[in-house]
C-alpha cells in the first residue's frame, strides 16, 4: 500500500532542518519502510523549504507512523503538522 505524509515545518524551521539533513538523509536510506519519492516543500519563492513530502510504501499506517516518529526531523522538532493519508496511485508518469 502507498502513504502520503505531508509535513509542515515550524515557523522558521530552515536552520533545524539543514543542520538535521544529513541524519534525516542517512535515515531515509537505511530504513525498511520503501521511500518512492520524497523531497521538500517549497514557500512562494520557490526557494526556502517550508515542509517535506513523501510517497512511501508500507504494510500498514502503523509502519508510516513508527517510520516518521523515529526520522531525525521530527526528533528535531523540524514539522509543526504531520499528516499521513492512504493513497491510491492511479497514474505514474515517469
Amino acid at each position: 500500500m502507498h502513504y502520503i505524509v505531508h509535513c509542515l515545518d515550524h515557523e522558521g524551521a530552515v536552520e533545524k532542518r539543514l543542520a538535521n539533513y544529513d541524519a534525516h538523509k542517512a535515515y531515509l536510506s537505511s530504513a525498511a519502510t520503501k521511500t518512492v519519492i520524497s523531497g521538500p516543500l517549497l514557500a512562494d519563492d520557490n526557494e526556502t523549504m517550508i515542509g517535506s513530502l513523501f510517497l512511501l510504501e508500507a504494510d500498514s499506517k502503523d509502519e508510516v507512523v513508527a517510520f516518521n516518529r523515529a526520522d531525525p526531523f521530527t526528533k528535531a522538532g523540524v514539522w509543526k503538522t504531520v499528516n499521513i493519508h492512504p493513497f491510491s496511485k492511479r497514474v505514474d508518469n515517469r
